[in-house]
């Protein structure tokens, strides 16, 4: 039924998986589908047995010395396909007789100490019957009479102190049985939290596994969301993506077109600059020319002074004299070709606004994803509805499981066992009680005899006369010896009893210990169970066999522990790829075919986008045709280049005035600084404004020369990018629709891909996670069975035994120390001259 369950979870979440493997995988946005909902198990599969578990590592430490061998899994194997193989025992064919002495060999250790505890059983029974009928007949001891040794003190504190280090140690190995025995019944009492504990993970993990699928199955709703949300938004996505192919080749020709808009506005500008500045500067120089010839004259007229004909005076002034030729205009502007006719027909290139065409082209273009979505609604539709259907599919799938009914009818078996474990928990205590009450019995007889030893050695010692003869020792040194023979004979009457128990505790307890706990702890146990054809000799794999019907499935109990042990889901744990593929059962590919299929169909037609008319060609055409690539640019470059005036104004004022002052003070020096003050004034007011306007058409020249360089190739090469980009739209567009139409529907497609694998990674990991199941055999096997009952069990007779065991050298100390205790009927007599000499 569990198996049932299991094939039917993992066949419901199936429902959601497909095998869509498209050729171009984009980066689509990753979906979040969030954590499934898993609740945490109580049961903690560990078990710390406290202050005793340094008992137990003695025990096991014995235990590797009785039995040093590895585990023999071949033996086992061997045993066991013989039992199982239904193969009739014929001990002497000679393949047995080597599997029995394989088994000889592995059990030597247990088979040797087994064989001394039945000697022991034997032996001492008897040896105690002997021992008491040779002392009735007053022999080994047993007559009343003892002879007088020199060293006598010697050997009664030897006898003594060889007999209290014997009791310790039994009493030693006491406290480690009891101490056993009570952690055996605590731990039995305390099983029941942990059995509660069981059941509880194994319902939780039955109640949950539900809420998980629905889970999963709910989490397509967030893939269908985000499809329906890029559906919705297919304009900004689909027309987005088109706008941006396109636009590689769309938006640098609109861009030249609208860069040469703005180039037909400077050349005007640079145009009315030039026609302007020349205008200014031809006016300018010719007045600069006149006031230059006044300034001449006056000067030349106050040179010829006589104020000049003195002899301080006369080299100055033909200095200043030579120097007047300087002052004259140097640039000439009056010869410069005019720019009107270039300025008429750029006025006339302006009179259609090419911007404003160019921006209509830009806004057709732009409105490439509101076509999008008017062409595309139809089918929009149609994925719409095909995505509706299928979580209706989903939906009517899981409905058809009957998930519900399984897990209650699982719930029930749970429940009813465990009732029945509840119910029989009880009477498990009680058979409990009957044990730790003979295990106690057994304790107590030891403690009976080490009673009878410790009274005979404190009554002995104490009431103990070294002057007092053996015929006349006192009654309680008597009474000492008394216990002492006291326990020896309940040594011999109970030793036997305690033999045979730790016998058979000690064979059961440590092959348990090697033969499985050990095995199971590092998983040999699991191989040898995993051995092909050994449970069944006609399948390889049991499991396998009992799940799947096919033994040929590679699923072993190892691999199934171990992966329940780390929490995967069942079915990674339990391989049902095997059973049913969850990607061939219940496939959505069809469904995403249908979705490519529809998203293929899209056709979207964008004659009707329009980047620029005949008209804003013709008039770039008649811009390239303007004439202002004829204009004399060296002309008016070799003028610009040159200085308004042949000497610097500034310079030349500030030299007459500082040859005036060379002269003697008078007239003259003054006349010479009133020149040189009005040729300042000249060069503020005239010469710096005709530098600036020499400086504007010396940038319009330039930007004009720029322009007008191949401007009719720079024109045509505007006018194909443009018309190559038209073409483009109007008849190679499909191309990049197709091609985006495909990209768009591989991001469709991958948002299920990645709901695809997220199912897969959650039910391998995190649907129905089996670590229940192997809490339920780790506390079956390693905590009941090894930890709480092999563990003490081994303990209780490690200490029973090693007590049992030294009861030999105490039963020899003792007889031989109640000699020195007791009375004695008859002592050794020496006459008084012997005694003299």
């Amino acid at each position: 039924m569990a198996v049932e369950l299991c094939l039917l979870l993992l066949l419901f979440c199936g429902s959601t998986i497909s095998e869509v493997q498209p050729i171009y995988k984009p980066p689509p946005g990753t979906l979040d589908f969030g954590f499934v909902p898993a609740k945490t198990y109580d049961t903690g599969a560990y078990h710390e047995p406290g202050a005793i578990g340094i008992l137990f590592k003695i025990v096991h430490a014995f235990l590797y010395l009785v039995q040093p061998n590895t585990f023999p899994q071949d033996l086992i194997r061997k045993l066991a396909q013989q039992q199982f193989g239904n193969t009739q025992g014929d001990y002497q064919k000679p393949e047995n007789v080597v599997l029995t002495l394989q088994a000889i060999y592995y059990e030597i250790g247990f088979i040797v100490s087994a064989a001394l505890g039945l000697l022991f059983i034997l032996l001492l029974p008897l040896v105690g019957l002997c021992f008491c009928m040779c002392r009735c007949c007053d022999n080994c001891g047993g007559e009343m009479h003892q002879r007088q040794k020199k060293n006598a003190d010697c050997q009664r504190s030897c006898f003594a102190t060889f007999l209290f280090v014997a009791s310790l140690i039994i009493s030693v190995g006491v406290l480690c049985a009891y101490a056993a025995n009570q952690h055996l019944t605590n731990q039995v009492r305390g099983a029941k939290k942990l059995v509660n504990s069981n059941f509880k993970d194994l319902k939780i993990f039955l109640n949950d596994t539900p809420a998980q699928i629905d889970y999963l199955v709910n989490q397509y709703n967030t893939t269908k969301d985000k499809a329906l949300s890029d559906l919705n938004n297919v304009g900004p996505v689909l027309g987005t993506r088109v706008q941006e192919q396109l636009g590689k080749e769309v938006r640098p020709a609109l861009d030249a077109a609208l860069t040469m808009a703005g180039a037909i506005r400077e050349t005007k500008e640079a145009l009315e600059n030039v026609s302007v500045s020349v205008e200014v500067l031809q006016e300018g120089t010719e007045r600069l020319h006149a006031n230059l010839t006044d300034v001449k004259m006056h000067l030349s007229n106050t040179l010829n002074d006589s104020a000049c004909n003195a002899a301080q005076a006369a080299s100055t002034c033909n200095i200043i004299r030579n120097s007047l030729a300087q002052l004259n205009i140097n640039a000439n502007f009056s010869g410069l070709p005019g720019v009107s006719l270039q300025l008429a027909r750029i006025n006339d290139v302006l009179k259609i606004d090419l911007s404003s065409l160019v921006q209509k082209g830009y806004a057709a273009f732009n409105d490439t994803p509101d076509l999008v979505v008017n062409q595309t609604r139809n089918i929009l539709s149609d994925i719409k509805s095909v995505l509706e259907s299928i979580g209706s599919n989903i939906t009517t799938f899981t409905r058809a499981l009957p998930v519900q009914k399984i897990l209650a009818d699982l719930m029930v078996h749970l429940t009813q066992s465990e009732a029945y474990v509840q119910d029989y928990f009880p009477l498990v205590e009680q058979y409990d009680f009957y044990r730790w009450l003979g295990c106690l019995i057994l304790c107590c007889m030891l403690v009976l005899i080490l009673v009878f030893y410790y009274l005979g050695l404190l009554c002995g010692t104490c009431g103990y006369d070294k002057h007092a003869s053996p015929t006349t020792r006192g009654c309680i040194s008597n009474t000492g010896g008394n216990f002492l023979m006291a326990g020896v004979g309940f040594s011999f009457l109970f030793s036997w009893v305690l033999m045979i128990v730790v016998v058979l505790t000690f064979v059961t307890g440590g092959n348990v210990e090697k033969l499985v706990c050990e095995p199971f702890e590092d998983k040999n146990l699991f191989k040898v169970l995993d051995t092909p054809y050994l449970l069944n000799k006609h399948w390889k794999n049991y499991l396998a066999g009992i799940i799947f019907k096919n033994p040929n499935v590679n699923l072993t109990f190892e691999k199934v522990y171990s992966d329940c042990k780390e929490n995967k889901g069942i079915y990674t744990s339990l391989h049902l790829e095997h059973l049913f593929n969850i990607n061939e059962l219940l496939n959505i590919s069809m469904y995403t075919e249908d979705v490519a299929l529809k998203i293929e169909h899209i056709q979207i037609n964008l004659s009707k986008i329009i980047l620029l008319d005949e008209i804003g060609k013709e008039n770039l055409l008649n811009f390239s045709s303007s004439g202002i690539d004829g204009i004399d640019f060296s002309a008016y470059l070799t003028e610009i280049n040159k200085s308004v005036t042949k000497v610097d104004l500034l310079s030349f004022a500030n030299d007459l005035e500082a040859r005036a002052d060379q002269l003697p003070k008078g007239a003259l020096e003054n006349a010479l600084k009133g020149h040189a003050n009005n040729i300042r004034m000249i060069h503020n007011q005239q010469v710096v404004p005709l530098e600036q306007a020499m400086s504007t058409l010396n940038q319009s020249i330039r930007l004009l020369k720029r322009t007008s360089s191949e401007l009719m190739v720079k024109v045509k090469n505007v006018i194909s990018a443009v018309n190559a980009a038209q073409d483009l739209i109007n008849n190679n567009a499909s191309q990049v629709i197709v091609q985006e139409t495909k990209k768009y529907m591989d991001t469709i497609i991958g948002y299920f891909e990645q709901y695809t694998e997220w199912v897969k990674e959650s039910i391998s990991m995190e649907v129905a996670a089996c670590k229940p199941i192997a809490n339920v055999i780790d506390t079956a096997v390693d905590i009941f069975l090894c930890s709480y009952i092999a563990d003490s069990v081994n303990t209780f007779w490690f200490g029973l035994g090693g007590s049992s065991m030294f009861l030999i050298p105490a039963i020899i100390f003792a007889v031989k120390l109640s000699k020195y205790y007791r009375r004695m009927d008859t002592e050794d007599v020496y006459d008084d001259s012997v005694e003299q000499w």
